[in-house]
């Protein structure tokens, strides 16, 4: 028993040494149909993931060990570029059909969904939240003018509230943050904020968000810093307390949820042989 003990703990080291995953603990490797992992959902100690755009029109189940548990088929919804996931306390489950690298959509839309946990079959029903942004003033927008891409957002109240992804040239840092109510529906997005994050575009674009279950905590992660937001109010969270935390690791991360109030699950693409793993933070 000491032995094998022994060997565990020499192959967990000789793992996280050759992910070279920086302050990020690896739970397990992420299934190889979740390459492009893009979102993660909690309900109890099992995740909801979803890829990006190209991929399948499913969300899959998985427990904390790496193991698919099921697959559902999404109706009514088409993956053109799924980037992220929330959920709200009486488990409906959102997809963020949000991605928009070129700033050119015109069908930005975000998918409720009920709580697939007591899915009994092998598909899910979608209804569909369509938006639009009020200060984008042409579709597409030129390259200085790319703020409307996103691959974040969570949901508070009544409300889902999207931070986008800066793809200006020359990169300036700009962040936005959006609102738009949990119900099905068009609608022209509200504006809570500008936020400038940093001026690294690699580190600085925003790519998850997820807020804790008790409100009092909010998480945004891109390519190697997360943000930790305290002592908010939702009117504009970021004009909250701000932790910025450098996590010593540069990987492809797209995924962040609260798994309690003080751990954070965070998970990466796989890009060149390296990635694709389910990490846990501490936040203390």
């Amino acid at each position: 028993m000491v032995k094998q003990l022994f060997l565990l703990l020499i192959f967990s080291i000789t793992l996280a040494n050759c992910q070279n995953s920086g302050n990020l603990k690896v739970l397990t490797d992420l299934p190889s149909s979740q390459k492009e992992n893009s979102g993660l959902a909690i309900y109890g100690d099992n995740l909801w993931l979803i890829e990006d755009s190209g991929n399948k029109d499913e969300i899959t189940q998985m427990n904390l060990k790496g193991e698919i548990l099921k697959d559902l088929e999404v109706k009514n919804a088409k993956n053109k570029d799924w980037e992220d996931l929330a959920q709200d306390n009486s488990g409906n489950l959102y997809i963020g059909d949000f991605g928009n690298n070129s700033s050119d959509r015109e069908d930005l839309v975000i998918y409720k969904l009920p709580n697939p946990e007591v899915e009994p079959g092998d598909k899910i029903d979608a209804e569909k939240i369509k938006f639009s942004y009020p200060n984008q003033l042409e579709i597409p927008s030129k390259k200085k003018d790319r703020h409307f891409d996103a691959e974040a957002f969570f949901h508070w109240g009544n409300s889902l509230y999207i931070i986008t992804k800066n793809r200006a040239r020359p990169y300036d840092g700009k962040t936005f943050v959006f609102k738009v109510p949990d119900t099905p529906g068009n609608y022209k997005a509200d504006l809570v904020a500008t936020w400038n994050t940093c001026n690294n575009q690699q580190k600085c674009s925003i790519t998850s968000a997820t807020i804790s279950k008790d409100g009092s905590k909010i998480a945004l992660i891109s390519y190697g810093y997360l943000w930790l937001i305290t002592n908010f109010t939702l009117d504009d969270f970021t004009q909250g307390d701000i932790e910025k935390i450098d996590l010593g690791y540069n990987g492809q991360l797209e995924s962040v949820v609260f798994y309690d109030d003080n751990t954070l699950l965070l998970s990466d693409e796989r890009s060149h042989g390296m990635g694709g793993n389910l990490y846990s933070f501490s936040l203390n």
